[in-house]
């Protein structure tokens, strides 16, 4: 009975989801040009282990690049730069990672998204590009409001991809205990 009782708690850990989750940029727009990244980036908390999907037809380029390459929609200096029409982009450290098609055009009509990533469990969130204006403070705190924290319809989370290694061990040791 202990040993049917250690199996099944193992199975149970196995199959426990991990809490990375991947966003389809634009939903099912994709990356292209006439999407409004700053609406679909609205509302989105990104964690250091999720994961950007860009998918876009030929074209179109995904290329990260610093903030002032991002600010003037400056190509040429990409700190990585992908044309596959399908880019998955793991976020791996927090801090604001910028998003541009490199393709003449494309990132001065709107193709470019800036995103903030928080440690993981932290709270990070969307930037939307800088239109140059600020806002002046009038030394007053404004009140507090309460958020609800929602799913972004592109958000789907994601199981570790060594569930099913895990779960086949399970079961050849469950049936070696049975078969004894």
């Amino acid at each position: 009975m202990g040993k049917l009782l250690a199996v099944t708690f193992l199975f149970m850990c196995c199959v426990v989801p991990s809490l990375a989750k991947v966003y389809t940029v634009g939903d099912s727009s994709g990356w292209g040009l006439g999407v409004d990244y700053t609406t679909w980036a609205s509302g989105i908390t990104l964690n250091v282990g999720d994961s950007l999907v860009f998918n876009y037809p030929s074209g179109h380029t995904v290329d990260e690049v610093s903030s002032s390459d991002y600010s003037s929609c400056t190509t040429g200096n990409s700190i990585t730069s992908d044309s596959s029409g399908a880019t998955t982009i793991p976020l791996k450290t927090a801090g604001t990672h910028y998003f541009i098609c490199g393709v003449m055009g494309h990132c001065s009509g709107g193709m470019k998204l800036a995103v903030t990533v928080a440690a993981a469990g932290g709270s990070g969130g969307a930037t939307t590009p800088s239109t140059g204006t600020t806002t002046p403070t009038t030394g007053t705190t404004a009140p507090k409001t309460e958020t609800t924290n929602t799913t972004h319809p592109s958000a789907s989370v994601t199981l570790s991809p060594f569930i099913p290694l895990l779960i086949s061990g399970v079961v050849a040791i469950f049936s070696y205990f049975v078969t004894i």
